[in-house]
């Protein structure tokens, strides 16, 4: 690695959420660390030309295996990679809940509108998880507006038992606002492949009428998300 390529590593790291000092290893390999998460991503540069990525978690690189190694080609590649790889450690399941129960540890939750407000802390760190993970794009469609966009749980908040699933970013998609309302009442949802599921109960000119594209889908599931999505199929999704 030479000091031109490791600036390179270095500058795309700090950028992108690993702000600690970058220690080079015996294998040549970068090894980048963040204050905020645990979880550590090896850089490399690959031959002829771009890098490899290696996490001690292997879900930080994967969209469907769990290999924990990626190949890049170029530098915008390597700041998508790191991005995603710092929002997924950021909003890893319980590390969202664990916020919540600390910002919420002395608000009082005797009344209703106590409880309401405690529940509104956890609905702000949970859309503000998902604005991360989902790099502040529609999931499905790619709309970049942020303040437009909606955090829609896959299973709802009333139905989860627990604050860690409530709180669970895989437990959420990022949408655009008549997708959510679309996912909220069990309009559309979602098999574990990404494919958009349409309910037969929604006819075909309110599908045009909506914009409903058939070939819409989400990319970048996780294994984590397929459970919710289950459960959202079977439960929310309106059959027949």
């Amino acid at each position: 690695m030479t000091p031109l390529e490791r600036i390179r590593i270095e500058k795309a790291a700090a950028d992108c959420g690993f702000e600690r000092e970058a220690v080079l290893n015996e294998h040549g390999q970068l090894e980048l660390r963040s204050a905020t998460f645990p979880e550590i991503v090896w850089v490399r540069v690959a031959e002829p030309f771009g890098y490899q990525l290696n996490a001690s978690l292997p879900s930080l690189l994967t969209t469907g295996s769990e290999v924990g190694e990626l190949l890049i080609e170029g530098i915008e590649q390597l700041y998508q990679a790191l991005q995603q790889a710092a929002a997924t450690a950021r909003t890893m399941p319980n590390r969202v809940a664990d916020q919540f129960r600390a910002k919420t540890l002395t608000l009082p939750k005797t009344t209703e509108a106590e409880r309401l407000v405690v529940q509104r802390v956890g609905q702000d760190l949970f859309r503000s998880a998902l604005l991360d993970y989902w790099q502040g794009l529609c999931c499905v469609t790619g709309l970049a507006v942020p303040s437009l966009l909606r955090a829609s749980h896959i299973k709802p908040w009333a139905r989860c038992a627990s604050d860690n699933e409530r709180l669970d970013v895989f437990n959420g998609l990022l949408l655009a606002p008549h997708l959510d309302a679309l996912f909220d009442g069990g309009w559309i949802s979602f098999s574990d492949r990404g494919g958009m599921l349409v309910s037969k109960q929604l006819s075909a000119a309110a599908r045009v009428q909506l914009g409903i594209a058939p070939g819409w889908s989400i990319q970048g599931l996780k294994t984590a998300h397929l459970g919710y999505l289950a459960h959202h199929r079977e439960h929310e999704f309106r059959h027949g």
